[in-house]
């Protein structure tokens, strides 16, 4: 099916406005109604008394994490809509785009969506197989799954991308549009040529590039131009992390730690702590480190046990904490600690400006009360991962963050949303470069006499890589959009990244897959970007976590 022709036909061939299409909007319809379905099966087994119970929703985590995909595939679906709207022409490669992620989608929603490479998501999960039938009832849903995502559109749509034409990306935006021509630029000249030597060396990012970054403005792209910054918003942000990430995520990542201390210091810093950071943030002089996870916490932040106590040279800090990036060469910590041993959970926490010197290779933490090992991991390098240990660590008494006790996690939640945000763009990033390496190399491998690109295997692999990475992407932008508009959007961040993850991981492994026994070699850059792509389903809150995140604030703004 062509979404152009069926336009075509309902309007007689006359008009030139060709969007939206018909089926598209009774589909949306559609699955807004299994959603809702979907919606009320979970509200069903987890709301007590009118109120949603933690414990049910624990004990009923399947189904609630299901709904969740659910909302964040109808929300890509809809993005997708969007996209379109601005940008696909009759018979363009953007409408192709738009009926394969629509066949698909629609197919996943109705039969099972993959919640994990081993976990899906059914209706009958959720005791909604007759919702799931109905949707499939549907004359438009059922067109759509048809026909949609068909192996003549999937062949049409690597064919088109072979010969030339690109999928749209223009954000219609002038300024936007530079920004990314600016910072793809640098990742082709810069990053790309370099990324996979410093990968296997295990190198962090050389100072050289760290210092043109910044004078780039990557470091202050949200920081207010009062303080040195770019003064532009989280949609900025996401593409130039994209376009770095495309070149290498430690690249794309270098930029997160300044981001969350940006805007923890702007949202709840004293006027001196503004003054005395932000600026050196944003020039990239200083490189700050995030110090908030602990070895028996993970995302329990409540249960952290770091302590901060009062004295009369300050804060004296005592500890321990894990998966702690960039931190040697870091000069500041922003820092969660527990200032009241006697108030459990949260309240009891608070958030600190720590400086440091910046280590080096001889001596990585060179802070007294300080101590840090490196975890060795298989990608995400260019940074390094550390475990530090705190014995009685001090900071000055105006390091603490605004000046208030207690209000380290209501702070730090402040920021979970950008942060979030952040890592989608990232894993957009990754997924752009995994389709990159797994079509060059299907046009360039040869076997059985003919470029593997040939094979419908290969070809199906990268049409549904395109497809998700345009999906991946509009999702990201809507979010970061919601967020420069002033609204709270955990849950649009939560389904950026939810999403986003997924198929960076999937497309990495569909590329490593067409590289064939090449992709397992060290020597072939698709091997350090599979395993750059596993980590995005694990930071910043696992995919678990987005999952509760997101169905806890539908159920919660629904009740």
């Amino acid at each position: 099916m062509c979404l152009a022709s069926v336009r075509a036909r309902s309007a007689g061939c006359m008009t030139p406005a060709w969007w939206p299409v018909p089926e598209i909007a009774a589909a949306l319809d559609a699955a807004e109604g299994y959603a809702a379905a979907a919606l009320a099966a979970v509200r069903a087994r987890v709301v007590v008394d009118g109120t949603v119970d933690p414990r049910a929703i624990d004990r009923e985590q399947r189904a609630v994490h299901g709904y969740a995909w659910i909302e964040t595939t109808l929300t890509a679906l809809r993005t997708l809509v969007r996209w379109a709207d601005a940008r696909a022409e009759p018979g363009s490669v953007e409408a192709l785009v738009v009926e394969i992620g629509f066949g698909e989608y629609l197919a996943q929603l109705s039969g099972g969506i993959p919640m994990g490479q081993n976990e899906f998501c059914r209706p009958a999960d959720l005791g909604i197989a007759a919702a799931a039938a109905t949707l499939m009832q549907d004359d438009a849903v059922a067109r759509l799954v048809a026909s949609g995502n068909s192996a003549a559109n999937r062949a049409a749509l690597v064919e088109r991308l072979r010969g030339g034409d690109g999928i749209a990306e223009t954000l219609g935006d002038p300024t936007l549009d530079a920004v990314r021509d600016q910072f793809r630029r640098f990742t082709e000249a810069r990053i790309l040529p370099f990324a996979h030597r410093w990968h296997l060396d295990n190198a962090l990012i050389p100072d050289a590039i760290v210092a043109e970054m910044a004078a780039l403005g990557t470091f202050g792209v949200c920081i207010d131009e009062a303080y040195g910054g770019l003064g532009l918003g989280k949609l900025t942000m996401c593409v130039v992390t994209e376009e770095l990430s495309r070149g290498w995520i430690g690249a794309g990542s270098l930029g997160t730690r300044s981001e969350i201390a940006g805007e923890l210091i702007a949202l709840a810093g004293t006027d001196a702590q503004k003054a005395e950071w932000l600026p050196r943030i944003a020039s990239g002089e200083v490189l700050p480190t995030a110090v908030f996870t602990e070895p028996d916490t993970g995302s329990d932040l409540g249960g952290l046990t770091t302590r901060a106590t009062r004295g009369a040279e300050g804060w004296s800090i005592t500890g321990a904490k894990t998966w702690i990036t960039h931190a040697a060469r870091s000069d500041l910590m922003t820092l969660l600690a527990r200032t009241r041993s006697d108030v459990p959970g949260y309240a009891g926490l608070s958030m600190f400006l720590v400086a440091k010197p910046r280590g080096s290779d001889a001596a990585p933490f060179p802070a007294p009360g300080m101590t840090g090992t490196e975890i060795e991991v298989l990608g995400y390098r260019g940074m390094r991962e550390y475990e530090l240990a705190f014995d009685g660590m001090l900071a000055p008494a105006d390091a603490l963050l605004g000046g208030e006790a207690g209000q380290g996690f209501k702070q730090l939640m402040r920021t979970f949303e950008g942060a979030r945000i952040q890592t989608a763009a990232r894993a957009v990033g990754v997924a752009r470069r995994a389709f990159e390496l797994g079509f060059d190399y299907a046009v360039g491998r040869r076997q059985f006499g003919r470029p593997i690109i040939d094979f419908p295997r290969v070809s199906d692999k990268l049409a549904m890589m395109a497809v998700d990475h345009v999906l991946a992407r509009e999702l990201t932008y809507f979010a970061a959009r919601e967020k420069d508009k002033g609204r709270r959007c955990d849950i649009e961040a939560g389904m950026a990244k939810l999403f986003a993850a997924r198929a960076a991981w999937a497309n990495a492994d569909a590329a490593l897959q067409i590289h064939g026994g090449n992709g397992y070699a060290l020597e072939y850059e698709i091997s350090r970007v599979l395993c750059d792509a596993r980590i995005l389903n694990i930071f910043e809150g696992a995919a678990e976590i987005q999952a509760q995140v997101i169905a806890r604030g539908r159920l919660q703004e629904r009740n």
